[in-house]
C-alpha cells in the first residue's frame, strides 16, 4: 500500500517511519506528481498556516483537494486536523482548508508551547488500552457535524474524530512510539 505523507513542513519523517514499520510504502508528497498512485495520505503536524501557504505555492492544494473530495483516505494530525476541517477558528483570514471532515477546529486551543502535555486517551475502536497522546500547541474541535464520529475527548473537547475514510487527531501519534492509530488507519483503507 502506498501512503503519501505531505512533506512540505512538519513531522512528516516520523509518520513515514511509522507507516514503513507497519509494512506500508510511504511516499513524501512535495509536488503534484507525487500524488500519482497513492492509496491514502497523511497530513502531519506542523504549523498549519505555513503548511497552507506551502500547499498553495507548490500548486498542491487544488489537486489534493480534488483527491480528498473523490474519497482519498486521509489521516490528519494536529496541523493536519486543522487543514482537513471545515472551519478554522483563530486562523489567518486567507487560510484555506480541505473541508474533508465536518468540524470546526480552534488552533492552539490548549495553549502555547509551554502548555504542551501528554495524556492517556481511551480511543473508541482502538484495542489494547489507553493511547499515550502527545499534545503540542494542539487544536481541539469546537463543532462536530452530524456525520462525524467523536472517538476520544480531553476535558470534553473532541481530539480524535472520523468521518468516512478521514480520521483526524489533535495530537501527534507519530511521537508516541505506539503504532496502533496508524495501524487502525491502514486497516480502514
Amino acid at each position: 500500500m502506498k501512503v503519501g505523507v505531505l512533506a512540505l513542513q512538519g513531522a512528516f519523517a516520523a509518520h513515514a517511519a511509522c507507516l514503513q514499520a507497519l509494512g506500508a510504502e510511504p511516499r513524501e508528497i512535495r509536488t503534484v506528481d507525487d500524488l500519482d498512485g497513492i492509496d491514502a495520505v497523511v497530513l502531519p503536524g506542523g504549523e498549519s498556516t505555513t503548511m497552507s501557504m506551502l500547499l498553495e505555492s507548490s500548486g498542491l492544494f487544488e489537486p489534493l483537494a480534488d483527491r480528498l473530495a473523490g474519497g482519498l483516505p486521509a489521516l490528519g494530525t494536529c496541523a493536519g486536523m486543522i487543514l482537513l476541517g471545515t472551519e478554522i477558528l483563530d486562523g489567518r483570514a486567507d487560510q484555506r482548508s480541505f473541508a474533508a471532515v465536518d468540524i470546526s477546529v480552534r488552533r492552539n486551543a490548549f495553549g502555547r508551547q509551554i502548555d504542551s502535555f501528554e495524556a492517556d486517551l481511551v480511543v473508541d475502536d482502538l484495542e489494547g488500552g489507553p493511547f499515550r497522546a502527545v499534545f503540542i500547541r494542539a487544536p481541539f474541535v469546537e463543532r462536530v457535524g452530524s456525520s462525524v464520529e467523536v472517538l476520544a475527548t480531553v476535558d470534553g473537547h473532541p481530539v480524535v474524530c472520523r468521518q468516512g475514510v478521514v480520521t483526524v487527531t489533535a495530537f501527534h501519534p507519530e511521537l508516541s512510539h505506539d503504532l496502533r492509530l496508524h495501524d487502525h488507519f491502514l486497516k480502514e483503507i
